[in-house]
């Protein structure tokens, strides 16, 4: 006797299963599939640098293939994949820097610098900033090297704040952020001031703190695109958020939103990026946490 296997049903099946395991994700782990997907799609259709095409197609399949397969399985509520983001968030800034360029490098950065220029010199924005001395240098060299734990920090306050049910909201909230300027980074091509100018409209006040933020950026950055400021987008999405989830005590969202500020006036300071690269983050920041606020308002 033969036995003869459907090919008819089988397949839509599976995408049914496939589907069913996306939606028991977490909201934020949704969206970091989605980012995935879409690196995967601009490495295999423009290229990429330090792996190839291959090796990136082979991590976010697996990574895809564990959220889809395992992760959906899981518990959740278990409280370790409250922090599981943050892990994924940095493999998200590290493929951003391996995507290639869409379009040819050109000046942007030219018509950038006047009005840096403009607002550090002619204005004398940083004369006010050194006119302390070391104090305001240090506590914006000090906000920007915050970045790689604000997320961590405000998941901090929400526990200590009897709030843990708003631990995904808010991650898809400061992801969102993330995403939204990362995904332009091929389409503007560019380096930093520091890099494209060197020597040049650099501070005057070179502490500790602002020699462990250059290490860190100079070793362990991308070098694809400045634009927009995923640092400030991120922290202004994940900032707001807060403000909206702990009505009660706005003292953390402002404490946050405070941070937010001066992690983006440090980026323009330290000539770690351009005026225009944090005003554009600021913009994606608010635009991310206004369509958190649609997809997951305060019920779901």
């Amino acid at each position: 006797m033969q036995t003869c296997i459907s090919l008819r049903h089988p397949p839509r099946r599976n995408a049914k299963q496939l589907t069913g395991h996306f939606c028991r994700l977490r909201t934020a782990e949704q969206l970091l599939l989605v980012y995935f997907a879409y690196a995967t799609v601009m490495g295999l259709a423009f290229g990429v640098r330090v792996v190839n095409r291959w090796q990136l197609l082979a991590i976010n399949a697996s990574i895809a293939a564990g959220f889809l397969l395992v992760l959906s399985r899981l518990a959740r509520d278990a409280e370790w994949r409250d922090l599981l983001p943050y892990p994924f968030a940095l493999l998200c800034y590290r493929e951003a820097g391996w995507l290639a360029s869409v379009i040819a490098p050109h000046d942007l950065e030219k018509r950038w610098i006047g009005w840096d220029r403009m607002l550090l010199d002619a204005w004398h924005g940083r004369a006010l900033i050194e006119s302390l001395g070391d104090a305001v240098p240090a506590l914006l060299e000090a906000a920007y090297l915050s970045v790689y734990v604000i997320a961590l920090l405000a998941v901090g306050i929400l526990y200590l704040c009897g709030r843990r049910e708003q631990v995904d909201r808010f991650w898809f909230a400061f992801l969102l952020g993330l995403m939204l300027s990362y995904i332009q980074f091929p389409f503007w091509p560019s380096e930093p001031p520091r890099s494209v100018f060197p020597g040049q409209d650099l501070p005057s006040i070179a502490g500790p703190l602002r020699r462990l933020n250059l290490f860190l950026v100079g070793n362990y950055g991308i070098h694809s695109s400045v634009f927009p400021s995923a640092h400030v987008s991120g922290a202004m999405a994940g900032a707001l958020m807060l403000r909206r989830i702990l009505r009660e005590r706005q003292w953390a969202g402002n404490l946050m939103l405070t941070l937010a500020i001066l992690i983006a006036i440090a980026t323009v300071y330290g000539r770690y990026h351009y005026l225009v690269d944090a005003l554009a983050g600021a913009a994606i920041g608010i635009l991310a946490d206004r369509l958190t606020a649609r997809v997951r308002p305060a019920s779901s």
